[in-house]
């Protein structure tokens, strides 16, 4: 069995020399991760063929989560390469002044310092979490879900013979190479070397770790996503963007999964809209209102509104009006991705400020809620919660801040 605590050791003393290193050598690491995942593909595809085989059984949403092609094998690297060319947010001053001592003070971002991160199914959370982990200098311990365990092996192997030939001690990349699940547990009482947890999967498992880390968590709940179509919209657009929200890759966390449809619209918008999303496959389910204009109705249940489907479903319900589709989501969302669709500005400005999600968007796809497309390069993570940061997680949002202050044989009076 793996030793947890030795494993978590090393990572933390590896950490110090890593938070010093220069951004050129963790580029140099990053490009080379990059070339070795494209080099060692075939490889890859074989090791997460095992994985898939010995699932099969198991529904098709799961199943493409663990899945790995060729094209996302590529992405991987790509995103590598991506991190590569963002700035190095380690070092920056965020803030500096002169204190009524003489003291220049400097507000510096550094690195968290070690990171656990706990996660299911998705291999290339591998790649997407050690890059950014590396560029930040934050030394990183992989806890992959035991579906993918040969696919997560073969990335780390990869990752740590790559480092490793640039002549670079690879111990600030830990990799929990067993599957017993008591190891989650022990992993989770290592605070003294574990500087902040990130679980990513499921309620179950945010909430084993909410209950048994002895260190800070940053926590992301499921993608419960909504869109709100108001009675002032382009129906078009709407139509538009609901398909792409629902239908474009609807096993994701910011997959479209509950749309609601102002009541003095129903009548023009349900036909429309519903007719698109029944020739792209979603089965819809919706309240009695919106059933008198589809004949198809499957009639909802309260249960549904509360439901990440990860699947080509979605609940559908008439809300009176703005105020009504806002107090909707607020309590039935789980604070991830919610938009509107409206040409009136002031249901604009109230739904932006009232909607109490990380992230807020209006007439546009909730699918763009991904540290890629915020420009981050990749994410760790979408957080849910409000400390220390919300929203998809990228390098700054893996930084602390630390003060610097400069004397000159300053001393308190």
């Amino acid at each position: 069995m793996v030793d947890i605590k030795e494993l978590c050791k090393a990572a933390k003393t590896a950490s110090y020399n890593l938070s010093a290193m220069s951004e050129s050598l963790k580029n140099q690491i990053l490009t080379a991760i990059a070339d070795a995942i494209i080099d060692n593909k075939d490889y890859i595809l074989a090791q997460n063929k095992l994985d898939t085989d010995s699932l099969k059984g198991r529904d098709s949403a799961f199943l493409d989560r663990l899945t790995l092609t060729e094209s996302r094998i590529k992405a991987m690297s790509n995103g590598l390469l991506e991190i590569v060319k963002l700035p190095d947010p380690v070092g920056e001053v965020v803030e500096k002044w002169t204190a009524a001592s003489g003291l220049e003070i400097s507000k510096v971002r550094a690195p968290l310092g070690v990171i656990g991160v706990i996660y299911e199914a998705r291999p290339n959370v591998t790649i997407d979490v050690a890059g950014l982990c590396i560029k930040t200098g934050n030394s990183v311990i992989l806890r992959g879900g035991s579906d993918a365990i040969n696919s997560n092996r073969a990335l780390y192997k990869i990752m740590k013979e790559a480092i490793e030939k640039l002549g670079v001690d690879s111990n600030f990349i830990q990799f929990v190479n067993d599957t017993d699940r008591s190891l989650t547990n022990e992993m989770l009482k290592q605070g003294d070397y574990i500087d902040v947890i990130i679980p990513r999967g499921g309620d179950k498992l945010k909430k084993l770790v909410l209950e048994n880390a002895t260190m800070p968590v940053i926590a992301s709940s499921g993608g419960n996503c909504h869109i709100y179509v108001d009675n002032d919209s382009d129906l078009d657009m709407a139509t538009k963007v609901i398909l792409n929200a629902k239908v474009q890759r609807p096993t994701v966390c910011n997959a479209l999964e509950q749309l609601l449809i102002n009541k003095d619209i129903l009548d023009k918008a349900v036909p429309k809209i519903f007719a698109e999303l029944e020739k792209a496959g979603v089965k819809i389910k919706c309240d009695k209102e919106c059933a008198k204009y589809y004949e198809n109705a499957e009639i909802a249940t309260e249960e549904d509104y509360f439901e990440e489907h990860i699947s080509l479903v979605l609940t559908v319900k008439s809300v009176s009006d703005i105020d009504c589709a806002i107090d909707h989501i607020n309590t039935h969302s789980t604070g991830h991705s919610e938009g509107i669709i409206s040409n009136n500005i002031d249901n604009i400005k109230k739904f932006t400020t009232k909607v109490d999600s990380g992230c807020v968007y209006v007439n546009a796809s909730t699918r763009f809620t991904d540290g890629f497309e915020f420009g981050f390069g990749a994410e760790i993570g979408i957080s849910t919660q409000k400390l220390h940061a919300r929203g998809p997680l990228g390098l700054k949002q893996l930084t602390s801040e630390k003060y610097i202050a400069v004397g000159n044989g300053t001393i308190r009076k």
